[in-house]
Order: C-alpha cells, then sequence, then structure tokens
C-alpha cells in the first residue's frame, strides 16, 4: 500500500512539474501598448473592414457554443433564447428581471438558472462576435507591435461577466482580424491565442466564426450552424414587391423607356437583350454575353463590333435601368436588406455588394402609405454620394400589370424623365 502511494505521489509531482513547467514556457506578460489617436485610427479601420454597419443592422443572430448552447438572439429587441441540457431561458439583456426559465417545459422561477444563462450569453456570444464589440463603452485601446505589424489591444474595463481582460488583435493587410491573444481572469496562461477564421458569409452582410483553434493543446470551440440575418427586413422587401405587382414584372417580356430624353432602350427581358440607342449610335446589347453585341451606326451594321461602344452601352444600361426598375430588384444576388427609421417611420436599406456597374451602393427607400417608394436616398462612394435624395414619382401601371416610375426630381429641382414607360407581352 506504502508503494502505491508512494507512486501515485509521484506521479501527482510529474504532472504539477509538467503543468508549472508549461505554465512558465508558455505564459507571456500582458504587452504594453500605445493609446492615442493612432490606436483609435486602427481601430477604425478594423471596424470599417469588418462592415459594422450591417452588424449594427443586424436582426436575429444563431449560434451553438461547442453544441451544448444553443442561441437565437434577436439582437435589436435584446431578446436571447438559450437553450441547454433540460433548460430553456428567454433572456432579456437589459432587463433581466423579465427574462423566463422553463425546465423540461415548465416555467419556473429561478434567478440562478438566470445568472447562468447570463454568464453563458455573455462568454459564448464574445467568440462570436468579439470584433464588433472593440467600440464598446469602457474599452481602451492601444497599438501594441506583433512580428513587426501593428496589433490593436482591447481592455474592457466594464462590462460582461469579467471585466479586465485584455484582447490583441492580430489583422491582416486589410485590417481583418485573423486572430487574437487572450489575458483573462478564466484562463490562468496569458498570450493564449485562438484563430478566427473559418468565416462564413451571411445574409446580413457579416462574416462570422463556425469555429476556434487555441493554442491551449490545440482545443477547438465549434460554433455550430451560424446565421444572421434580417426577418423583418425581408418582410418589408416582400410587402414593397407586391404593392408594385412585382409577380407581373417578372412576367413582362418587353420594356421600353428613355432616360432623360438623350437615351432610349427597347429590353428583350425575357431574353436579356436590349437595343440602347444615342446620337446615331444604336447597340443591339447583350448584358451577359457582351461579344455577341452588335453595333450601328446610322442603322449601318459594323462588321466589326467597337468594344469601347459595346462597353458604354453597358454601363448607359446599367445605370439608367436602375432608375426604371430598382424597386423590383429588392432580392437581387448580393443583396443585403436592413431596416431604418425615418421619422419614426420604417425605411428598407438596400445594398448591393455585388453585379452592376459599381458595387458596393447602398439605396434607402422611403415609402408612402401604401408601401409604394416615393423616393430614396443614395449612397455611392464612388461619386461620392451621401444621402442624396431623388424622388421616385408619376408610377405608371403599365399594359403587363406592372408598376413602374416615369419622372424622378431631386433636391436641387432637377427632373428626370425616363420618357414614355411600356411594359408588355
Amino acid at each position: 500500500m506504502k508503494k502505491l502511494f508512494k507512486f501515485i505521489g509521484i506521479i501527482l509531482l510529474l504532472i504539477i512539474a509538467a503543468i508549472t513547467i508549461y505554465y512558465f514556457v508558455n505564459n507571456e506578460a500582458l504587452p504594453k501598448g500605445k493609446k492615442g489617436k493612432e490606436a483609435e485610427a486602427l481601430a477604425t479601420k478594423m471596424f470599417d473592414a469588418l462592415n459594422h454597419e450591417a452588424y449594427e443592422n443586424t436582426e436575429v443572430l444563431k449560434w451553438s457554443f461547442r453544441n451544448e448552447h444553443h442561441y437565437t438572439w434577436y439582437k435589436k429587441e435584446n431578446i436571447v433564447h438559450i437553450s441547454w441540457a433540460q433548460y430553456k431561458v428567454t433572456l432579456h439583456t437589459k432587463e433581466i428581471e423579465k427574462s423566463e426559465v422553463y425546465i423540461d417545459g415548465k416555467l419556473t422561477d429561478n434567478k440562478e438558472i438566470v445568472k447562468k444563462a447570463q454568464d453563458f450569453f455573455n462568454n459564448d456570444s464574445f467568440w462570436l462576435i468579439a470584433p464588433y464589440k472593440i467600440f464598446d463603452a469602457g474599452t481602451q485601446k492601444s497599438i501594441v507591435k506583433h512580428e513587426d505589424q501593428d496589433a490593436l489591444l482591447i481592455t474592457y474595463t466594464s462590462g460582461g461577466s469579467t471585466p479586465g481582460d485584455s484582447y490583441l488583435w492580430i489583422l491582416d493587410e486589410n485590417y481583418l482580424p485573423i486572430s487574437f491573444k487572450m489575458w483573462t481572469s478564466i484562463i490562468p496562461i496569458g498570450g493564449v491565442s485562438a484563430t478566427w477564421s473559418d468565416l462564413k458569409n451571411t445574409k446580413s452582410g457579416i462574416k462570422l466564426p463556425t469555429k476556434h483553434t487555441l493554442s491551449l493543446f490545440g482545443l477547438e470551440i465549434p460554433m455550430g450552424n451560424v446565421k444572421a440575418y434580417n426577418e423583418k427586413a425581408d418582410v418589408l422587401a416582400n410587402i414593397v414587391l407586391k404593392a408594385i405587382k412585382h409577380k407581373n414584372y417578372e412576367n413582362t417580356r418587353f420594356i421600353e423607356w428613355s432616360f432623360a430624353g438623350k437615351r432610349s432602350f427597347k429590353w428583350d427581358k425575357e431574353k436579356h437583350i436590349v437595343d440602347v440607342s444615342w446620337d446615331t449610335i444604336r447597340v443591339n446589347l447583350h448584358p451577359q454575353e457582351k461579344e455577341k453585341s452588335t453595333v450601328f451606326y446610322n442603322e449601318k451594321k459594323q462588321e466589326i463590333a467597337d468594344t469601347k461602344i459595346v462597353k458604354r452601352a453597358w454601363d448607359i444600361f446599367n445605370n439608367d435601368s436602375f432608375w426604371l426598375v430598382a424597386p423590383h430588384k429588392l432580392f437581387d444576388y448580393g443583396t443585403i436588406r436592413s431596416i431604418q427609421k425615418i421619422d419614426n417611420k420604417e425605411a428598407l436599406l438596400v445594398k448591393y455588394t455585388t453585379g452592376g456597374t459599381t458595387p458596393g451602393d447602398s439605396y434607402l427607400w422611403i415609402l408612402d402609405e401604401n408601401f409604394i417608394p416615393k423616393s430614396y436616398k443614395m449612397y455611392v462612394p464612388s461619386m461620392k454620394m451621401n444621402g442624396v435624395s431623388a424622388t421616385w414619382q408619376d408610377w405608371t401601371t403599365t399594359e403587363s400589370g406592372t408598376l413602374l416610375p416615369t419622372n424622378h426630381t431631386f433636391s436641387g429641382g432637377r427632373n428626370l424623365s425616363m420618357g414614355t414607360v411600356k411594359a408588355y407581352n
């Protein structure tokens, strides 16, 4: 028996020694960074790279933590549904006293479970959206050199479950986070790193991690089937489409219009071929296969189509058709929809991340009482437009039954006519 206890004692000593050696080899002191304008500027670059506006507009986030805690977070309502084991908690993050606890499906008053759910949420949501919290109240920012590159050190002096924790964000050349190092009260070893990769593009326009790998024994934290979307914005967008008879637009074969009396169009929407005419030029444009396009001068066909003229016709069509059918493009591929309040009424913000001539543009649609767009504000970085407004007016019900506008008026009073608008089959 003595030999057994001696053997166990030796094993314990070896384990303690191994842990001690591991600690001293891997433990890092919290680095000292440089605070001030440069640190704030680096944080802003990181924030912009993350598309923080899309995060702020995100309505719902779904994920799980290590396949144990499962979340549906209605971010704007400050309500999160959390489930684990036999527990389900509806947590009101700003009004904890309103939270509800269900154990095996039965409502119960259990403040300890509410506190546990709150702690779970603080920890598990951090692993999902931590980079978006760098400007939270009580954060201190400083620049630290990491492998000869600027890294952003964030210290949380308040909030969450463990105030005082620090995180060093390692950024790529575009200022997007790729990993971080931690100095936290939960982990006794300072400088443990974790990846911030394996990102997923979500419907709300933000990238969220699907898992993390830690330097601590290679531990992995799966985040489950991560989702972020804007449920209410999609509902509003569908109401707008119904108001402008979008189903009839989808079934429309031909659309004709002009643009400011300078250019005219006849669009075979079914075949996606359009005649674009200006001055003495007419281009029979194939937008998706531009090499098939033909060019006419004074109705005389060029033997070899001038590619510059074809490109100009393509740009013209992208611009001028948008002024006619933009409200019908709310669900185009690459669009992100969110809701903003204008004069205490819901307006629909649509951002185009792909397609067209200038991807990255955003349009805030202001609606009338029937949910028909009456104006929008344009945010077009390439043209330095930051909220330039224009009306969508004099809507006409076409032969095919869809609604299309015939005029726009800018804030300076300038009118943009779409000519005689026709849509038919």
